[in-house]
């Protein structure tokens, strides 16, 4: 149980960084998309690896049937969907596309445990189905014109995408290895591609404020307790903390003054914390908890 709730307040924690933080993400819009990604990435991978020394770790390198789901997990989970949650709010008013993103813990509920060989669990179906309630309520739905809701689709299949190719090699490598390879493959191939398309420069100030905090508490941070989360509760599980995302956008944006409280952002809100009870009940199959023995594992349930 201690083990649980520690995985429920990391996978929480996680999804609450990574809502509060578009703000910062903001800073970046007049920066080049690629190669910002690539220092982001590449300050989250050092981070992940210096954490991992200072613990009296290893990384261990990924084997061969580790790399596809790696290699997948960057193209689509990360430099696919930062491209399409940009390229989307040009076509789609972004409580629009929060609303198709929100939609990520009913696939996560239903498609996990298919690709885990087990039935979706009914508590976390009826949770996932909460909180995307909550989270339609919480974002006002919105419009879209021309490839709005193509481009909405796959940023939410990029959001689900980060989770389900990571469910086996976690199991394998321990939520921090995972976290680690992922930064520095992204940093490498945002590189790379960045270099043909967008070219570099010198962030300003505060771009490079921006991209310290991204590099180190969004991802670092961020991606380790979520792969933590991920392992110990289950894709389907952790999947419906998802909804807390915009819940910590919209206590951002009060808190900055950017936005006005609301009495139906309150109740988007609250259904979206119900689903979450919802959604956590139950046990965690078996078959998707990492080896005990692992010490990557561990190293992932220290990076609290």
């Amino acid at each position: 149980m201690r083990s649980t709730r520690t995985a429920i307040a990391s996978g929480a924690l996680a999804s609450a960084i990574v809502g509060a933080s578009v703000p910062v993400t903001g800073m970046l819009q007049a920066y080049p998309l690629l190669t910002g990604q690539a220092m982001r990435y590449a300050l989250g991978g050092i981070a992940l690896l210096g954490w991992i020394c200072l613990r009296g770790g290893r990384l261990p390198v990924p084997g061969r049937r580790d790399w596809p789901a790696l290699l997948g997990l960057v193209t689509t989970g990360m430099l696919g969907f930062n491209a399409c949650v940009l390229y989307a709010q040009r076509y789609a008013e972004p409580g629009f596309v929060a609303a198709v993103l929100g939609a990520s813990p009913l696939v996560l509920a239903l498609v996990a445990p298919l690709v885990a060989g087990r039935k979706p669990a009914v508590f976390a179906v009826v949770g996932a189905v909460v909180v995307v309630g909550g989270v339609v309520v919480l974002s006002g739905g919105g419009s879209w014109h021309g490839p709005g809701l193509l481009l909405a689709l796959l940023t939410m299949a990029g959001e689900v995408s980060f989770t389900l190719f990571a469910v086996g090699v976690v199991r394998r490598l321990g939520g921090a290895a995972v976290a680690t390879w992922c930064c520095f493959t992204a940093a490498v191939a945002g590189g790379v591609l960045g270099t043909v398309f967008g070219g570099w420069q010198v962030p300003s100030v505060r771009e490079g404020t921006a991209l310290v905090v991204l590099g180190f508490v969004l991802t670092a941070v961020a991606f380790g307790l979520w792969y933590f989360a991920v392992a110990q509760l289950g894709a389907d599980r952790a999947g419906v903390l998802i909804g807390l995302m915009p819940v910590a956008g919209l206590v951002a944006s009060v808190a900055l003054g950017a936005q006005e409280l609301t009495a139906v952002a309150v109740v988007g809100a609250v259904a979206v914390a119900l689903g979450c009870v919802i959604g956590l009940r139950g046990r965690t199959a078996v078959t998707d908890r990492p080896p005990q023995a692992d010490p990557n594992a561990q190293l992932a349930r220290s990076e609290r």
